[in-house]
């Protein structure tokens, strides 16, 4: 059955540091119904782009990626694709338990538990949950979110030290993929970053990944 579920996923990046506590994977899902203004990852909005990955495949990944403890989920909207997502994360935790899981989403944590079971089943697999649509005139260098009505809500007491340390940005990443291109990952902590990070590259002579993340 998890071989047949498919996930349609927008990017994926084996080590990070700057999307949730310690050292993770991350997964970029494809396609969003929300659009929130200023929105830094536009490309994964679309529902008709992405690759396709089945659950098995993307469980074979996280799986045997070394020195991560945990994973990322992103996008894109990750509760759009939540039965996948949640089918995903038990394949994992049936080979690797303990693996801990944390994802974003443009709804609130109110409205997603009053969603269908699919929605509340992700959320019961989750340790943490970055929620609310990103607000541009509310801009705040917060960790691991760009607008101050963004929360980090802990669902486990699996990280229960992120209360007393400082609520600052985290920063962004740069990765150098095996095609030699380059891409970042994070919540830039000011406006405009990523307009302003291209031209430079560009200026440079170097080309970005279509794919960067986040504000939303």
């Amino acid at each position: 059955m998890a071989e047949m579920t498919r996930l349609s996923v927008a990017r994926t990046l084996d080590h990070c540091t700057v999307l949730g506590p310690g050292t993770r994977a991350v997964i970029w899902v494809q396609g969003c119904p929300l659009r929130c203004r200023g929105c830094v990852a536009a490309e994964t909005l679309p529902f008709d782009g992405g690759t396709a990955h089945s659950v098995t495949e993307l469980a074979d990944w996280l799986c045997g990626v070394p020195g991560v403890e945990g994973v990322t989920l992103s996008g894109g909207e990750p509760f759009s694709q939540a039965a996948g997502l949640a089918a995903l994360l038990d394949e994992v935790r049936s080979r690797r338990p303990g693996f801990s899981a944390m994802a974003y989403s443009g709804l609130r944590y109110e409205a997603l538990r009053r969603g269908g079971p699919d929605r509340r089943a992700l959320l019961r697999r989750l340790d943490l949950l970055v929620d609310g649509p990103y607000v541009a005139s509310r801009r705040h260098g917060l960790r691991w979110r760009g607008s101050s009505n963004q929360r980090v809500i802990a669902l486990t007491d699996r990280y229960p030290h992120l209360a007393s340390e400082p609520d600052v940005s985290a920063g962004v990443e740069l990765s150098v993929e095996a095609d030699g291109s380059l891409s970042w990952a994070g919540v830039p902590p000011a406006p405009g970053f990523r307009e302003g990070f291209e031209e430079r590259l560009a200026a440079r002579g170097f080309v970005l990944r279509a794919e960067a993340r986040r504000e939303t």
